[in-house]
């Protein structure tokens, strides 16, 4: 992902109104971030439970920023981030919403998705995978796997 400042930041958002992004707070460590070992930015907000936001660039390269409502009931099983499909998380999956931007949001639509609780999918898919059999191309499957989550982003974020 490439660097971004904090005002492309908050004039990404498609689906926040104009007193929402202002009231984002920035992750921590924002301006010490690591671009290169992002596929995407997420972050949980500190100051208001159960939101949440991310930043996904599409494949056209636009930007496109989420707010989130993490949902209150939590799964009784195991669950597998949509994003990542990591089979060995580290990490707990949580059921986030979206609103949807334009009148269809306006009118109360969403959209949700099952994500690493604290937005860990580009850590997670980074991991050299297992080798399935003799003379399997791990690093070949680790940049499959940057490729695929990335791409599943992008499809969920142009859904908002």
């Amino acid at each position: 992902m490439l660097p971004i400042t904090e005002k492309t930041l908050r004039t990404s958002f498609v689906n926040a109104s104009r007193k929402e992004t202002t009231d984002i707070t920035l992750p921590a460590g924002f301006e010490t971030l690591d671009w290169d070992a992002l596929d995407y930015l997420g972050w949980r907000d500190p100051k208001i439970g159960r939101r949440a936001y991310a930043v996904v660039p599409t494949l056209d390269g636009e930007l496109i920023g989420i707010l989130f409502r993490q949902a209150e009931a939590s799964s009784r099983a195991r669950a597998q981030c949509s994003w990542c499909q990591d089979v060995k998380l580290p990490n707990d999956v949580a059921f986030y919403s979206a609103k949807r931007s334009g009148p269809a949001g306006r009118n109360g639509n969403t959209v949700g998705t099952l994500v690493c609780q604290d937005f860990q999918c580009s850590r997670n898919v980074r991991k050299l995978p297992p080798p399935a059999y003799e003379g399997y191309d791990v690093e070949a499957a680790r940049l499959r796997r940057i490729e695929d989550l990335q791409l599943r982003a992008a499809s969920f974020a142009t859904e908002v």
